[in-house]
């Protein structure tokens, strides 16, 4: 029986525990996590013990009349609860729901941040050793200070401090030294001479990935497959092989294991750049968090071979759309992916035959090539990905160039594609245009429209600055070259303004293919082919058939609308003629905004009423007359209890909320 009893009680007890939580969080009106609401109902439980004894009379409960007893009881429940909500609004503001992983998610994060911690002191200890300690820290200046072999000296340090880091780190040196709006010429070229050739994965590990990806063992997918790899990077490797139906591809694998690497990477980057961006004046200049945050999407998107793969399809066709189509020359050959047999970690393609750009001096002259015609034909292709089509290879260098058996040219590697869209390709059109004619005001207009600008800026000195650029480098006399947007990004980073990364992208593919186009064609003029590019298209969009499909188009589009403009125009004129004109305007027309507005308002009322019942029930405490419920208890200090329960539990919801929008923000 005693056994019974007892389990009896614990099963009250933790009815009581339980609705006691339920009810507080309830009130609250918020969702709260499993363990903090039972420990908010185990302490309003525990309280609602001395809540009871306190208003029991030193005689006992009997002396009690039964109706005060039904209210004594209700007032300790309350309070009870009211204890339960304190417990979740004082967890909510000093750790946020989400701020703490729970039980399971801690247990499986420890290990986690174990190789995390580790990595981070590894990389710290590689940064320390290359002497980059002072820049991290914030005692630096953090911009090569100096000049001549101070700056050297720095971005020798640099590079080598991201080649000892590991893949992560020497694709984020490779970003960087596009960026010449950003670093100074030193780092640049000290960061282009990254390379990311490392040892190829052992073929077991290799033959894993491939049986996994695929769904089933590499000798029945393809007749052959070379267990030697034709090269092998950071990223991945590229092995040679055939399918069944005799054709030969080019199969490029993911090395096993390195999203986990480049997980932790990518989450010391962060780190790094956020303590950068909040010691030093030169990291939150530069931006270096939002430089860090694309670098970490598209590393990512690098990491899928699917997005690869789509990129390949979306450049052939920007190639094929340019057969023919800038003077007859013909495109720029792309290899054909196999999407049925491409996933995250494999990507199986077309197989091209041919010489890398770099080693096809030889080819050229056997063939009885143009060079010229051939480094135009590759410029004109790239040029025609960026203004017409709006997807383009970001990173055209000589090895990913290659010069086909039959004279063509095709493009190797898109892991790295930039895209634009309508209204940022017709932006940089403007620009290439306006530097062509040497506007500065039109220069400014165009940067002011697709850069972030500050709140102030002098938009005078910034014309002169833009005026002194042209004069300098597309005056009379001048030879104008790739290298001139270095100095139009550096006035750019001087007025505050912030080159958006597709632009950025844009003029990284273009000098990138400039090293591509000299090592093809020495003394070849970009800027002059640029030009007669530019000409081609103007033309070609200006022509008589273009004009007249444009037209057609515009005309279309207005035609509903001119039929509807005479009757328009002549209601509004009656309205006017007759006194009936008037105006309607809609507030708050977006559901958002009204939601907004009332959940507002509801705060508001919420927070009045908490106010006005917190001093009501201090006017009624204060009263020592009045009717007695019990020798020590009278009625009016019975009210006000409870209208300070009521207050406070009013006031804790308010409170709760806006310490769960503070940790969400």
């Amino acid at each position: 029986m005693d056994g019974l009893l007892v389990a009896l009680i614990v099963v009250m007890t933790v009815v009581t525990v339980l609705a006691l939580a339920a009810v507080a969080r309830r009130l609250l009106n918020l969702r709260f996590g499993v363990v903090r609401t039972v420990a908010a109902g185990v302490v309003g439980f525990l309280m609602s013990q001395p809540i009871v004894g306190a208003f029991i009379p030193p005689d006992g409960v009997e002396s009690i009349p039964y109706s005060v007893r039904f209210w004594v009881i209700v007032l300790s429940v309350i309070t009870a609860v009211l204890a339960a909500m304190v417990v979740l609004a004082v967890a909510e503001a000093l750790a946020p729901t989400g701020s703490i992983p729970g039980p399971v998610e801690a247990v499986r994060g420890l290990r986690r941040r174990v190789l995390r911690t580790r990595r981070y002191l590894h990389i710290m200890r590689i940064a320390v050793r290359h002497g980059l300690g002072p820049y991290l820290r914030g005692s630096g200046t953090g911009s090569g200070a100096g000049t001549g072999t101070t700056a050297e000296r720095l971005a020798r340090s640099l590079r080598e401090a991201l080649e000892e880091g590991g893949v992560t780190f020497v694709k984020l040196g490779q970003i960087l030294s596009t960026r010449r709006d950003l670093l100074p010429p030193e780092f640049i070229d000290e960061l282009g001479r990254l390379r990311d050739n490392v040892a190829p994965a052992p073929w077991p590990e290799v033959e894993r990935t491939l049986a996994a990806e695929l769904g089933a063992p590499v000798d029945e997918v393809f007749a052959a497959f070379d267990r030697e790899p034709l090269a092998a990077a950071s990223i991945a490797q590229v092995h040679a092989a055939r399918l069944r139906s005799g054709e030969d591809v080019v199969v490029k694998v993911r090395r096993p294991g390195i999203e986990d690497v480049v997980a932790r990477d990518l989450d010391i980057v962060d780190r790094l750049a956020r303590t950068i961006a909040t010691r030093t004046r030169w990291g939150h200049a530069i931006g270096v968090r939002e430089l860090a945050d694309g670098f970490a999407e598209a590393l990512r998107e690098e990491l899928d071979f699917r997005v690869e793969a789509d990129n390949m399809v979306a450049v052939a066709a920007a190639s094929a759309a340019a057969d023919g189509g800038d003077g007859g020359a013909p495109g720029v050959r792309v290899p054909a992916p196999h999407l049925e047999l491409c996933s995250r970690r494999v990507l199986v393609m077309e197989r091209l035959s041919g010489t890398s750009l770099a080693a096809a001096g030889d080819v050229i002259a056997r063939l009885g090539l143009d060079p010229g015609e051939l480094a135009g034909r590759l410029l004109r292709s790239l040029l025609r990905q960026i203004m017409v089509d709006g997807v383009f290879h970001a990173d055209p260098h000589p090895g990913n160039v290659l010069l086909l058996d039959d004279g063509r040219l095709a493009l190797l590697d898109f892991g790295s594609v930039g895209r634009l869209d309508v209204a940022l390709r017709e932006a940089l059109r403007r620009l290439l245009l306006a530097l062509d004619r040497g506007d500065p005001l039109a220069v400014t207009d165009v940067l002011l429209e697709i850069a972030a600008r500050p709140e102030e800026i002098d938009q005078e000195r910034l014309e002169r600055a833009l005026g002194q650029f042209l004069a300098r480098h597309l005056g009379a006399g001048q030879t104008p070259g790739v290298r001139m947007f270095t100095d139009l990004f550096r006035i750019v980073a001087a007025y505050g303004l912030s080159v958006p990364a597709e632009v950025a992208a844009v003029f990284r593919a273009l000098a990138t293919v400039e090293g591509a186009l000299a090592s093809l064609s020495p003394g070849f003029d970009i800027v002059a082919e640029a030009r007669a590019f530019g000409d081609a298209y103007l033309a070609e969009r200006l022509g008589p058939e273009a004009a007249r499909e444009m037209a057609t188009r515009e005309l279309l589009a207005l035609l509903p609308m001119l039929r509807r403009l005479p009757r328009r125009v002549d209601r509004i004129l009656s309205a006017a003629e007759h006194g009936r004109f008037a105006v309607n305007v809609r507030l708050l027309a977006d559901e958002r905004d009204r939601g907004h507005v009332a959940a507002m308002l509801h705060q508001v009322l919420i927070t009045v009423l908490a106010a006005t019942g917190g001093l009501m029930a201090v006017l009624l405490l204060g009263i020592d007359s009045g009717p007695r419920m019990t020798d020590a208890v009278g009625l009016y200090e019975f009210l006000g209890y409870n209208l300070l329960v009521i207050s406070m539990i009013l006031a804790l919801r308010v409170l709760a909320g806006i310490f769960r929008r503070s940790g969400g923000a």
